[in-house]
């Protein structure tokens, strides 16, 4: 019996998975091409990445939160378990445009949590459910489909779990679309930024949003995939 090669390159991998290939490794250019471009580009404000995540605060009236130097690039982020924003190497001391917008988006998280900014709070409910699903649904999934088809019920078991994977990265989205939002008018209220270091913060953003979109974009596709298999063995 065929089982469209669940590992292998068959048809239903070109179909899904190579265009969610392509997008996250433009994704991933697009980001660090973008990010490096305006890390050499110092702001008129001489203003450094914990000094911006500190403005953001500070216009949203959000105390308390802890900005720290983290080591390594691009691995910027809000951890509200301890109320801490963490800025990576390029970002932390640095005073460059992008500096400041990446530093911006992290303290927009932080707005978020003090907020209470519902989609936040259900991404956070969801991570224990996601971590679990993503565990044990490609183990579920493997054994369902090397069984006879009557046990095909494993790999919707395994189905159901990695969606909740897939949600919780679709529920990520608009929750970094909307501190990239609270980022961009913290940053022009402020008068952190003028109008063209403003526009280089917003493409530095825009660029990290896309590496979100291809993750959603990829973790659909892969849902799909599994789903299109699990079809044909029943037509088969």
């Amino acid at each position: 019996m065929y089982m469209y090669g669940f590992y292998g390159f068959d048809f239903s991998y070109f179909l899904f998975m190579i265009p969610a290939l392509v997008v996250s490794i433009w994704a991933q250019i697009k980001i660090k091409v973008t990010f490096a471009k305006y890390s050499q580009i110092k702001n008129s404000a001489n203003l450094t990445g914990e000094g911006a995540a500190q403005i953001v605060l500070g216009h949203n009236e959000v105390p308390g939160v802890q900005i720290k130097p983290i080591y390594g690039s691009l691995t910027d982020n809000f951890n509200p378990e301890n109320n801490t924003i963490n800025l990576s190497d390029d970002v932390y001391g640095k005073n460059s445009i992008a500096a400041v917008g990446v530093a911006a988006h992290e303290a927009g998280h932080a707005v978020q949590y003090g907020k209470n900014y519902l989609p936040l709070k259900i991404r956070k409910a969801l991570v224990p459910a996601a971590n679990f699903g993503s565990s044990l649904a490609f183990p579920l999934i493997f054994l369902g489909l090397i069984l006879p088809v009557q046990y095909d019920f494993i790999a919707y078991i395994g189905v159901v779990l990695f969606s909740l994977a897939v949600l919780f990265q679709v529920i990520t989205l608009p929750v970094e679309l909307d501190a990239s939002r609270r980022a961009i008018n913290a940053i022009e209220e402020t008068n952190m930024l003028y109008d063209e270091e403003l526009q280089g913060a917003k493409k530095v953003l825009f660029a990290a949003a896309l590496t979100y979109v291809a993750a959603t974009f990829a973790a659909v596709l892969n849902l799909l995939r599994i789903l299109f298999i699990l079809g044909g063995r029943r037509r088969d």
